[in-house]
């Protein structure tokens, strides 16, 4: 990978499980769903799962669709320990590629940028499916993260242990100044 963490960021690992979500110290869970996902899956089938089916009744009304550019923000307490989640619509799987990843990311950004989030937990847009891969995905990330003014402080990222790699290496380099941040 060729960029670094931004200064002041910090980087961390969450498996992709209700117990490890349980243990996050994070305001925001961020998931995302493909349109022809159902049930949810990822860290939206959990979140549906300690919801109660919460996003699957969503979605059988027509509330939810997973279409391309959706954001769905909800409540998370008491059932999990984050104050909300947000959901991004991917569109239909078969169609997922890079630059529908770097703008359902974009519109991640965007909206914690929006509510003013300090740590997140994010699942990065479609890895829950396999769909990019995790080392793509993290450069992509990091770029991404690099081109913003600095809001986030802490960002953990959801994923299988594949990803925990990518994120140690990436933690183990020096941080390098984004120019944009805040002084």
């Amino acid at each position: 990978m060729t960029d670094a963490l931004p200064i002041g960021l910090e980087l961390g690992w969450i498996e992709r499980d209700l117990r490890a979500l349980d243990r996050a110290g994070a305001d925001v869970l961020v998931g995302a769903c493909f349109d022809d996902d159902s049930p949810p899956r990822g860290a939206a089938g959990l979140v549906d799962w300690r919801l109660g089916a919460r996003l699957s009744r969503l979605c059988l009304g027509g509330f939810l669709t997973g279409a391309i550019g959706e954001r769905l923000l909800l409540p998370a307490r008491p059932r999990l320990p984050f104050d909300k989640v947000l959901l991004v619509g991917l569109g239909p799987r078969a169609t997922f590629d890079e630059q529908r990843y770097l703008a359902a990311l974009s519109d991640v950004l965007d909206a914690l940028d929006g509510l003013r989030v300090r740590r997140a937990a994010i699942e990065l847009p479609g890895r829950h499916a396999a769909a990019i891969g995790a080392q793509r995905a993290l450069e992509l990330l990091l770029i991404a993260l690099g081109q913003r003014p600095a809001q986030l402080e802490a960002l953990s990222v959801v994923d299988d242990r594949e990803a925990q790699r990518f994120v140690e290496a990436i933690r183990a380099r020096p941080a390098r100044r984004n120019p944009e941040a805040r002084r």
